[in-house]
């Protein structure tokens, strides 16, 4: 597990990770939060509207986001705030990037701000936003 400090956080600190969306992950998501939405489970829905085909959840997409700020500040910190702008869909099948990177920090009140920015294979950016995280004094394990 990675531990980190408000003092070792730097500006400029950067993670960046990859996944593919996958039929399951969709499944899955959908099962967690209750939503049935036909836009993400009923193919011939989906084929008729302006998608053309199934897209994952937004908030699942946004998710992904967590995953690579807690790669990127450790188990100290937790989100205070999370702004997304949704710019394009992601489909079933699509490599997505999520790059992560530290904007600022304010030792006194142990926040750090991060940009958030999630985007498909082909470089479209699909989410864009900015992540407010406070970090934890913690004991480090040896």
């Amino acid at each position: 597990m990675k531990y980190l400090t408000i003092e070792e956080v730097r500006i400029g600190d950067r993670e960046v990770w990859t996944r593919t969306v996958t039929e399951t992950d969709v499944v899955m998501y959908a099962g967690l939060i209750g939503d049935r939405g036909p836009l993400h489970l009923d193919e011939t829905f989906a084929a008729s509207t302006k998608f053309g085909g199934r897209i994952a959840y937004g908030m699942q997409c946004g998710g992904y986001i967590g995953a690579t700020l807690a790669n990127l500040l450790g188990v100290g910190s937790a989100y205070v705030s999370q702004t997304m702008r949704f710019r394009g869909p992601v489909y079933i099948g699509d490599r997505v990037t999520v790059e992560c990177v530290v904007t600022d920090k304010n030792v006194e009140r142990s926040r750090v701000f991060v940009t958030t920015t999630v985007s498909k294979g082909d470089g479209d950016v699909v989410i864009e936003g900015e992540a407010e995280l406070v970090m934890f004094p913690i004991d480090r394990m040896p």
